[in-house]
């Protein structure tokens, strides 16, 4: 079988790794590497943008349940700030991989770019919508993070992390200015950075 010119054995275990937090203005960047179990396939299988939020929980728990192995990675809001959100991005998505309990035989991410790890692998734009390892990582990295901001808008009220998740929305924007940057802000990214400049 041939993934994007990469030849796939019916005997590899696959490995499908994806992120989430790229965009938010705040908190960190989750990564989740699966390894599906071709004896207990999962029905349903697509991008976790095109899911609601129940359905991604009712996921999530059907993908830890039936695959192989799962694992989760992350970078913190330090780390993005320091060495940029793609390379901070890509460091989530290795840490996820490191801790699979079982060695893949070839690793598929989605999107351009690849994580330093010594493994066969292969980035695969929008891979999330057509490769099923990818989307159970997509949705269980979703769900991590989500859950993650819903528990520090407990910690930072008043910003609204329960509703858009950190995303740069009108409501997260106009709270900054009214109760300035937290901790997870990420300092680099405006308008954070351009709310600094302007205090």
């Amino acid at each position: 079988m041939l993934i994007d010119d990469l030849e796939v054995n019916e005997t590899d275990l696959i490995a499908g790794v994806d992120e989430v937090g790229r965009g938010p203005l705040a908190g960190p960047v989750v990564a989740a590497a699966v390894i599906l179990d071709p004896k207990k396939p999962i029905d349903g299988l697509c991008d976790s943008k095109k899911m609601s939020a129940n359905r991604r929980l009712e996921m999530s728990d059907k993908i830890k349940s039936n695959s192989l192995a799962w694992s989760l990675g992350r970078a913190e809001v330090k780390e993005i700030d320091e060495i940029n959100i793609l390379q901070a991005s890509l460091l989530a998505m290795k840490r996820a991989i490191e801790l699979l309990n079982i060695e893949p035989d070839i690793v598929l991410v989605d999107g351009n770019y690849t994580p330093s790890v010594n493994f066969k692998k292969k980035a695969i734009v929008k891979g999330d919508s057509f490769i099923s390892e990818i989307s159970a990582a997509s949705i269980i990295a979703k769900v991590e993070r989500d859950n993650e901001m819903i528990a520090l808008d407990e910690i930072y009220p008043g910003y609204g992390f329960s509703s858009h998740k950190g995303y740069p929305t009108k409501q997260h924007i106009e709270s900054l200015k009214k109760l300035g940057i937290t901790d997870i802000h990420r300092v680099t990214f405006s308008p954070v950075s351009k709310y600094l400049l302007s205090n």
